[in-house]
């Protein structure tokens, strides 16, 4: 089976008598029993199958097409199109386009690529939407929870200015990166994350099942507990008799800490500690400001007005409590302050950037000096994500080793101490004469 989009593409009045004429997803056949599916606006079933057998086509079946956004069990909550589909997206897209391919078949082209089911399906929407004249930008807001302001924002400057191929290709390469980065930092915090959870599991073994087995022996053997070994017994008695309640109280605490996130008090918070943190900080500072580097050279090098393109790349920084400076920042450049002044005042971004924002507002090479800071704060976010694994690493071991050596002390002094025992007893000191 394949799809019609390409065979059937005739479009009708949208309105019948003063109402919204139902759009039908259709099956149908042609003499040689090849199969068609696809969409079409129609009066009604009737009128369908005339249209339809107009294009010789035999109705198959039909239903009712809605025109709500779909979703599918990875989007369900967020309803959003991954970074690595839009940058796969854009780049074959900008190709199309520069191999002179206009943008209706472009379209119809990349809805046949091997991307996910929920993102071709918004592509068929779009598709349709530009079939029956809309912009592309104009298709694309139809799905503002689906794709990020930026996007649209850009896709809106691409088309006005005449320019949609090379802004594409700059969506491509600035998601392609963004990607990048996000796997990078996920790879930093993998390998601490994972043994973590081994400590987690080793320190439940021991205190659950293995130290109650040697808990026991020493008690038949009347042996005296002192000391760590005392405390660690102890500690896994409290843990055997009160495993559910700690499991309850553990549970209670995550699930308040999640809720707590939902709300804007929460996502503040949250953001404000992935910046002030010790270690953590620093990166993600980093990571904010090359975001913001790169997506505010791309719109103005698209034609953007500068203080417009602040007003839109507030979307990219994916930080509330930066979110927040920033919009303050921008309302002070509304104002009349200069970019400079506004951002050293909210203390934003490095002193860095601010310099370099500063000569580019001097000598109008505000884009070119966007790009180089973009640069430099990519590389040194990357170095920092690769110091920071480097570092928690070895961190994470040394705790480890810790742990694991006070539970093995625990263990096997009370042994240790029994075999001295017998030692003394069996080897009497021999007395000399």
């Amino acid at each position: 089976m394949r799809n019609c989009g390409c065979v059937l593409q005739i479009t009708k009045a949208l309105s019948f008598g003063g109402k919204q004429m139902p759009k039908y997803k259709y099956t149908a056949v042609n003499v040689k029993k090849e199969k068609f599916t696809g969409t079409f606006i129609a009066e009604n079933e009737q009128d369908l199958t005339e249209q339809l057998a107009k294009q010789n086509l035999f109705l198959v079946s039909c239903s009712v097409y809605s025109d709500k956004t779909p979703s599918s069990f990875w989007t369900l909550g967020t309803g959003k199109v991954s970074y690595e589909e839009l940058a796969g997206f854009c780049r074959q897209f900008a190709t199309m386009l520069g191999a002179g391919i206009s943008i209706i078949d472009s379209l119809e082209n990349i809805i046949n690529q091997p991307f996910s089911g929920f993102f071709k399906k918004i592509m068929e929407r779009i598709y349709e939407d530009v079939r029956t004249g809309k912009m592309l930008a104009e298709a694309g807001d139809s799905h503002k929870k689906v794709f990020p302001n930026f996007f649209r924002s850009m896709l809106y400057i691409g088309e006005e200015s005449g320019r949609l191929e090379q802004v594409l290709l700059s969506l491509a390469d600035y998601y392609d990166r963004d990607c990048k980065l996000k796997k990078q930092v996920k790879s930093a915090l993998a390998y601490p994350i994972m043994l973590g959870v081994l400590l987690i599991g080793i320190v439940l073994l021991m205190m659950l099942f293995v130290i109650p087995t040697f808990r026991s022996a020493m008690d038949k053997m009347n042996v005296k507990i002192t000391g760590i070994t005392a405390v660690v017994y102890d500690l896994s008695d409290f843990m055997l008799a009160n495993w559910r309640i700690i499991l309850l109280v553990i549970f209670a605490v995550v699930g308040l800490l999640l809720l707590f996130g939902l709300t804007k008090k929460g996502k503040y918070f949250y953001s404000m500690l992935k910046v002030k943190m010790p270690f953590i900080g620093p990166v993600t500072i980093d990571l904010i400001t090359a975001r913001f580097a790169r997506g505010f050279a791309l719109l103005i090098s698209s034609g953007m007005d500068a203080v417009e393109a602040l007003k839109v790349i507030n979307v990219v920084l994916d930080n509330v409590y930066v979110e927040k400076k920033f919009a303050i920042a921008v309302e002070n450049v509304c104002q009349g302050m200069s970019l400079t002044e506004a951002f050293k005042q909210q203390k934003i971004f490095p002193d860095m950037l601010i310099q370099m924002i500063n000569v580019g507002e001097k000598t109008a090479g505000l884009e070119e000096v966007l790009n180089k800071s973009f640069s430099y704060f990519d590389d040194k976010a990357e170095r920092a994500l690769t110091s920071l694994a480097a570092k928690i690493q070895p961190i994470m071991i040394i705790i480890m080793g810790v742990v694991v050596g006070v539970m093995f002390i625990a263990v096997y002094s009370p042994m240790l101490d029994i075999m001295n025992n017998i030692g003394n007893i069996s080897s009497p000191d021999i007395p000399n004469y």
